[in-house]
């Protein structure tokens, strides 16, 4: 598989077919809602059910990139739970896997909308997070600084009548995919996202044939 590689305010990404995010020269992953505990969460509030192994699924995409990128730092970029109950609600096999999987690295929990209380996890609890060029948020700013760095929005092109997640970037922020399972996402042409963009932003499609297209056309 090709590496995609970008160059975004002074670093040096690469946007990973999975929707997760690596920045190699400081070792650090990144990733946004996963939503663990949607399933759980719909359940309880008496919403449709979906097949119970949305956790797994996205805990094993987790657990396939930390293994071949071996990361140092990993940050999730919030709504790392569908909601407050859901992150006590998970089961302890997953947090087994979740705990083996935030041993020996710097693990960072953004707050989200859907999670802005503190987890009863390990791990730093930041509401953003600034390392070197780079600034980590939940939700895009409108007047937030060059650098910037969000997920929130699930952002997801209409390539060939077919919708696939991406990556939005252009000269000063970046929106990452969802990277949990079952959590749909938001056309590009809405007006939360357009909004926010510049005219020379780019849509970068995950999935096993990434491509890189203008957003006004993707």
């Amino acid at each position: 598989m090709n590496k995609l590689t970008i160059s975004f305010c002074g670093a040096s990404l690469e946007p990973r077919p999975s929707g997760a995010l690596w920045w190699p020269e400081a070792r650090l992953l990144c990733v946004a809602d996963l939503h663990l505990g949607k399933a759980e969460r719909m359940a309880r509030r008496g919403g449709g059910l979906l097949p119970p192994y949305e956790c797994a699924e996205t805990l094993g995409r987790l657990d396939t990139e930390i293994e071949a990128l071996s990361p140092e730092v990993v940050i999730c970029l919030g709504d790392s739970f569908d909601d407050g109950p859901a992150a006590e609600s998970l089961s302890e096999a997953h947090c087994l896997w979740l705990a083996r999987l935030m041993a020996g690295r710097d693990w960072i929990w953004i707050a989200g909308n859907h999670d802005p209380a503190p987890l009863s996890l390990s791990g730093r609890h930041l509401g953003e997070f600034v390392l070197g060029p780079l600034s980590f948020r939940h939700i895009a700013q409108a007047d937030g600084p060059t650098g910037e760095i969000s997920g929130h929005f699930h952002p997801k092109a209409r390539v060939g009548g077919v919708r696939r997640p991406c990556f939005l970037v252009d000269r000063r922020r970046m929106i990452l995919p969802a990277f949990g399972a079952y959590t749909g996402g938001m056309d590009l042409s809405a007006p939360e996202i357009a909004g926010l963009m510049q005219s020379n932003a780019r849509a970068i499609l995950t999935g096993a044939t990434q491509a890189v297209l203008p957003m006004i056309a993707a």
